[in-house]
């Protein structure tokens, strides 16, 4: 079962860096540890990249290509420090809802338990194949 989910004002503070009601507590590990984690990550950066950019590209004057210009690249700069940070906004994300640090990569490594023992298995048995003959 999958777990509860907030609604969209609590997702958009959420993704501000704000913390949830514990009802929510499952989906911020299920938010953090599933398959997608990083590019919902980038998309929580996105988000507060164009919050920040629409403002500047209504406000600031000067040519409209000038200011595109700028924000593509101050979004590409938002988004490198996105990925920089990407393990540690995840875990300060995790704290938020009252899990202990490295919840998320527990429940990450334990989603691909399966898959990692079945791909060493064939390793093995590959090596164990070919140093017999």
């Amino acid at each position: 079962m999958k777990p509860r989910r907030p609604g969209p004002l609590r997702w958009l503070w959420y993704a501000l860096g704000g913390g949830l009601p514990l009802r929510y507590r499952e989906w911020v590990l299920h938010d953090a540890s599933r398959d997608r984690w990083v590019l919902r990550h980038f998309l929580r950066a996105a988000v507060q990249i164009s919050l920040v950019s629409i403002p500047i590209l209504l406000l600031v004057p000067g040519p409209m290509w000038v200011r595109l210009s700028a924000l593509l690249l101050g979004a590409l700069v938002g988004l490198q420090y996105a990925l920089w940070f990407v393990d540690g906004s995840v875990e300060r994300r995790i704290r938020k809802a009252g899990y202990p640090p490295g919840a998320a990569q527990a429940a990450r490594d334990a989603l691909h338990a399966e898959e990692r023992a079945a791909a060493a298995a064939r390793y093995a048995a590959r090596y164990q194949s070919g140093n017999a003959r």
